[in-house]
């Protein structure tokens, strides 16, 4: 059996994330990376056109508050929609919101 590692980097949108009131009411630019860790069984494989939509679709949806809360929703969705996961390492980037760094918060988790 084969381990493999899905690796998305640079995945750039806008969306409604944030505590300040600025971000509540103007969408902003996140990029967001992942590394997922699987075990290739049979036909299985981690679909990571499905894994960029999926980011996109919740994040927009959810108009998190917290970065760490859109990292922990993003990981459990992951996770449910594809079973074989061993460990996530998910990044959230947020370029535009201070003028002189790029934060973000980082989780790893493993299953």
């Amino acid at each position: 059996m084969s381990k493999f590692v899905v690796s998305i980097e640079g995945l750039t949108f806008k969306t409604i994330i944030g505590i300040l009131e600025h971000e509540r009411t103007s969408a902003q630019k996140v990029t967001v990376s992942t590394e997922i860790t699987y075990s290739k069984h049979d036909d299985s494989f981690i679909n990571y056109a499905e894994v960029t939509s999926l980011i996109k679709e919740q994040m927009q949806e959810e108009k998190y508050l917290l970065v760490e809360d859109a990292l922990e929703g993003l990981c459990s969705g992951i996770k449910e929609k594809y079973l074989e996961i061993e460990s996530i390492k998910l990044k959230i980037l947020k370029p535009d919101i201070l003028d002189d760094c790029v934060v973000g918060v980082e989780v790893f988790k493993i299953y």
